[in-house]
């Protein structure tokens, strides 16, 4: 744009300067010449003006034309060159430049070419050498990673502002708040993030004064405890533990997390027994003990009398065993140890049972787990070990080589039964079942049973010659995880410690450095292109940029339901259809969620104009305004490659010439993850243009032409 003002202007001046030099040379030829010499002079003019007026015009047109081949031939050329060279020194060493203009300019184009080339060598040789010397360290990285996934407890450690510094996927799931089914989150775990938003700021408060007056008395384990409660009644208890700096201040402080909602109805259902218990035999006590001491101390008294306190008495103990008897039943749950159990698929630990079998008896086992899902709570070393010695004991006793297992579920419990074909005796199989219900092989049936709160018996068909063992386990429901499960290659993203040494968000965010600041990169799906006309939104996509990473785990993905049919030409676009809407929730419960997700954030879109008003023409409807500062990939790119025009700051095109791979196009989150790939990329072209603040870059971006777009 540039240059094409200066080519207009220069031919401007080169005009004028014609018409000055003609000028001139009139006035100074005239000057000498008689008055009847003039009076010819301006007769021939007149006679042959328009000759002359086509002589001007052709000169003009050959200075414009001439004046375009030199700039075609060289400055323009050059200036592109430029921009070529600023984007492979500074973010793509793959990208060349194209040759143009003269041959001396495409054969500098050449030569940057070569140039580029063997850095783009030496950089792979470099790198190769970087990444052998750093094996070590990425796998220590990694197991360091693998154990805070695979820890139970939730981890979390913040710096002294509150700011998440490192979390593993059990704190994000005893944290984060979902709405039905999870579609939509309330609060958000997530690195930069302020564990404020998802813990009482005043709690967490108290503990560290607690931590710091254990500290100042020297105390050895200068930690604390809190108990917070998250959506659907849960309550999680927090250890809290502080980081201290070289001068014995705390700099930091690590939660670890533990859901103690079982541990705690347990307690309470124990209270509850014990309460009941206490006032429900106190009557009969008190009646029995009444009778005992009437009886006592009237020895002389009549038969009936006495017949008539022994059946108070009788009738007292009746019902106080009944009680007791149907309370002990109703709280089996309740009065059982608290051995550790875990939630398993009975489908698998009917197929870990089988192979056991098979693999240390040599038997062949069919099993048959049913095709409803059933889900148990269960000490599975001990069934798997109980169940294998109780078939070693069938194969020893009853000399078969075949026996099936089946999964049954009978209402709050599921039955694993064991079956197989004996031609043994009725009386023998009497004994067997006997001696094997009190013999302890290894592991006692009896623990097994007492640690489940469940049963085991044998039967037989003698008929059929069939016997099966039986054992009842409780079920339960499964542990609902929230979000997508974390693949290994993802794990490292949990942490970053470099926010140790960030500082917390300001009001002041112009005067911020770009690379400091924390972004919500977003893009929408929409039924169509007009806002104002009645499109809406049916998809938005959003991940997060924290000191300067692109947090790909920690995304926001959902689709809405608008109500409203779906023309062909946007499922061409996005590949949404309304089918896939149904059940979705409504725009008025995702952008609270929306907004909860990006707060403390700069938004970051491609041509946010159109994003933007989607939004604010539903401020009014949901009570949502998103008034944080915004920036637009498609005006930053204009700034950063301002010799580029139309299509060349398309997100396609702005990609391709900066080396990054499109993936996910024309979805929500996709192209968001684009974007945040490419304003990464922007950051050291902008900064080598001087634009290194929120506010250069904001106002760099209203210069540009794209910036005067209307939605």
């Amino acid at each position: 744009m540039r240059l094409k003002r200066k080519f207009v202007l220069a031919l401007a001046l080169l005009t004028l300067l014609w018409l000055l030099v003609a000028g001139a040379a009139y006035f100074a030829f005239q000057s000498d010449l008689s008055p009847e010499d003039r009076a010819v002079l301006s007769r021939m003019l007149d006679d042959r003006g328009g000759m002359l007026f086509m002589l001007a015009v052709a000169l003009i047109v050959a200075s414009f034309l001439a004046l375009h081949a030199l700039l075609e031939a060289y400055p323009a050329p050059a200036i592109k060159l430029a921009e070529d060279v600023r984007i492979i020194r500074t973010v793509n060493p793959s990208h060349r430049a194209l040759p143009g203009g003269s041959e001396e300019m495409r054969r500098l184009a050449d030569a940057i070419n070569g140039l580029a080339g063997a850095y783009c060598a030496q950089r792979d040789d470099v790198e190769a050498r970087i990444s052998d010397a750093n094996a070590r360290l990425e796998a220590e990285k990694n197991r360091f990673a693998a154990l805070l996934s695979d820890l139970t407890q939730g981890v979390l450690v913040c710096n002294s502002e509150g700011r998440i510094l490192l979390y593993n996927a059990r704190a994000q799931q005893l944290l984060d708040e979902r709405g039905e089914e999870g579609h939509i989150g309330g609060a958000f775990v997530g690195l930069g993030r302020s564990i404020f938003a998802v813990i009482d700021k005043s709690v967490i408060v108290h503990a560290l004064d607690a931590v710091r007056h254990k500290l100042a008395d020297g105390s050895a384990d200068p930690s604390a405890q809190l108990v917070t409660t998250r959506d659907r009644g849960q309550l999680v208890r927090a250890n809290i533990a502080p980081i201290l700096d070289r001068e014995r201040n705390v700099g930091g402080f690590v939660l670890t997390l533990e859901n103690i909602t079982r541990s705690v109805e347990i307690n309470s259902r124990r209270d509850a027994l014990l309460q009941s218990l206490t006032e429900g035999t106190r009557a009969s006590l008190a009646n029995i003990r009444a009778a005992i001491e009437t009886m006592l101390a009237y020895p002389a008294m009549s038969e009936e009398h006495r017949r008539r306190f022994a059946a108070v008495i009788n009738d007292e103990a009746a019902a106080l065993s009944a009680r007791l008897t149907q309370t002990v039943s109703e709280h089996a749950d309740t009065l059982k140890g608290q051995w550790p159990l875990e939630d398993m698929s009975g489908a698998d630990l009917l197929s870990v049972i089988r192979r056991r079998m098979e693999a240390d008896l040599g038997v062949s086992v069919r099993a048959e787990a049913g095709d409803a899902p059933v889900w148990l709570s269960v000490d599975s070393y001990s069934v798997v070990r109980a169940m294998v010695q109780i078939a070693a004991r069938v194969c020893a006793d009853f000399l078969v080589r075949e026996v099936a297992l089946r999964l049954k579920p009978e209402g709050r419990f599921a039955r694993i039964e064991l079956r197989w074909q004996t031609d043994a005796s009725g009386t023998g199989i009497d004994v067997w079942e006997s001696k094997l219900l009190r013999s302890d092989q290894g592991l006692a049936l009896s623990q097994v049973m007492t640690r489940h709160g469940g049963e085991a018996w044998c039967n037989a068909d003698r008929r059929s010659g069939t016997m099966a063992f039986s054992l009842q386990l409780p079920t339960t429901k499964p542990e609902k995880r929230i979000g997508a499960a974390v693949s290994p290659d993802s794990r490292p993203e949990f942490y970053d410690f470099d926010l140790f040494n960030q500082p917390g968000q300001s009001p002041e965010l112009d005067e911020r450095p770009l690379a400091e600041l924390s972004y919500t990169i977003f893009d929408t799906e929409t039924t169509g292109l007009e806002p104002s006309a009645g499109d809406e939104i049916i998809s938005i996509g959003a991940v997060r940029i924290v000191n300067g990473r692109l947090l790909r785990q920690e995304s926001f993905d959902q689709l809405i339901d608008t109500l409203r049919p779906l023309s062909r030409e946007s499922i061409e676009i996005h590949g949404i259809t309304a089918d896939m809407l149904v059940g979705q929730p409504r725009i008025e419960a995702v952008l609270p969620a929306f907004h909860r997700f990006a707060e403390d954030t700069v938004l970051v879109a491609h041509n946010a104009a159109f994003d933007m008003r989607f939004l604010q023409l539903k401020e009014a409807g949901t009570g949502v305004k998103f008034i944080q500062p915004v920036l637009d990939t498609l005006l930053l790119s204009a700034v950063a490659h301002s010799d580029y025009e139309g299509a060349e700051h398309d997100l396609a095109a702005i990609a391709a010439r900066l080396g990054i791979d499109v993936i996910g196009r024309h979805t929500a989150l996709g192209d968001a993850i684009v974007t945040g790939e490419i304003f990464l990329k922007l950051l050291p072209l902008l900064a080598a243009r001087g634009i290194r603040t929120l506010k250069d870059a904001r106002e760099a971006s209203r210069k540009t032409l794209y910036a005067k777009l209307e939605y």
